[in-house]
């Protein structure tokens, strides 16, 4: 089982474009495996577009892979998000790792579309299955619930000739649509004791579906920074809009210390069954971003990756 280590980022924490650039050059050049984007398409804060940030970055490095944690499917369209990730797997050569979600029922996205939250689930079945489909098969067909495409194709397909759809969610649904469907799996807001049973159910479902998913395609993410929990990071993280599942413990999650610290909680998520961690840099500018995310590809990544 391959680790590896990647940097993502939630909303926009850079003060310009060129310093996003900056970061991107530093993980290029410093051996990250990968780099997401939190899709966000409905916000007051700054989030970034998720797909055609994978496409600048496609453009901007040629070693980097990178994805998006995680694309809400229930509010696109498949033909046209097929045909995005296609382009950019192509234009990049292969390197892009899409991961997918419905959302939370109360995301901004579904009040503001009009779109109805409580049929997301069978929505994103359908546009899931259209994503595999139109980039594996030259001509699909496809009556559903909510689309319907007759003799559709696109060209040029994914590089990759599987792409990876990997799913994200915790419910008993996001577990049986993970078996059915998935390549691979990403960890939301989740402790390694959390994490642990939602893999074991996964594999578990997949035995009744009679599908396989990869041992090193269970990822997972938590936040991190080499440092203390001074005042200014505990009031930053009391502000946090995000909603945080019963009985936990933002010591259990977040990484605050040194880089043993840092280690060991990838060693819990590697206990856990995870292989592959999306780590986001907590810092208060620019500067700090970048000695955050060099200090971990210095001090841990060497350590954790195999």
């Amino acid at each position: 089982m391959t680790i590896r280590i990647g940097l993502g980022i939630a909303r926009n924490p850079f003060s310009s474009s060129r310093s996003f650039f900056r970061w991107i050059d530093l993980l290029e050049e410093g051996g990250a495996d990968s780099v997401w984007q939190t899709d966000r398409l409905v916000s007051r804060q700054p989030f970034l577009e998720s797909m055609s940030t994978m496409a600048a970055i496609a453009g901007a490095t040629k070693r980097l892979r990178f994805g998006m944690n995680a694309v809400v499917v229930s509010v696109r369209d498949p033909l046209v998000l097929a045909k995005q990730c296609a382009t950019i797997d192509y234009l990049s050569d292969g390197r892009l790792l899409p991961v997918f979600g419905i959302g939370d029922r109360r995301a901004p996205e579904f009040e503001a579309t009009g779109l109805d939250p409580a049929g997301r689930g069978r929505r994103a079945d359908e546009l899931l299955t259209i994503l595999s489909r139109l980039w594996s098969e030259e001509r699909v067909s496809f009556e559903g619930e909510f689309f319907r495409y007759q003799d559709c194709s696109i060209s040029p397909r994914p590089v990759q000739r599987r792409l990876p759809l990997w799913i994200g969610g915790h419910s008993k649904l996001a577990i049986s649509r993970t078996a059915r469907l998935g390549t691979g799996w990403l960890a939301g807001l989740r402790t390694p004791s959390m994490v642990a049973p939602i893999i074991a159910d996964i594999k578990a479902q997949l035995v009744v579906e009679q599908r396989s998913i990869d041992d090193d395609h269970y990822g997972a993410g938590f936040p991190f920074r080499f440092g203390t929990w001074d005042s200014s990071l505990k009031e930053r993280l009391s502000r946090s809009t995000v909603r945080v599942p019963e009985g936990f413990d933002p010591k259990d999650y977040y990484a605050v210390g040194d880089a043993a610290t840092i280690i060991a909680r990838c060693r819990e998520y590697i206990q856990a069954g995870v292989s592959k961690f999306v780590l986001i840099p907590m810092a208060r500018d620019d500067d700090d971003l970048m000695d955050q995310s060099r200090r971990l590809l210095e001090e841990v990544l060497p350590v954790v990756s195999t």
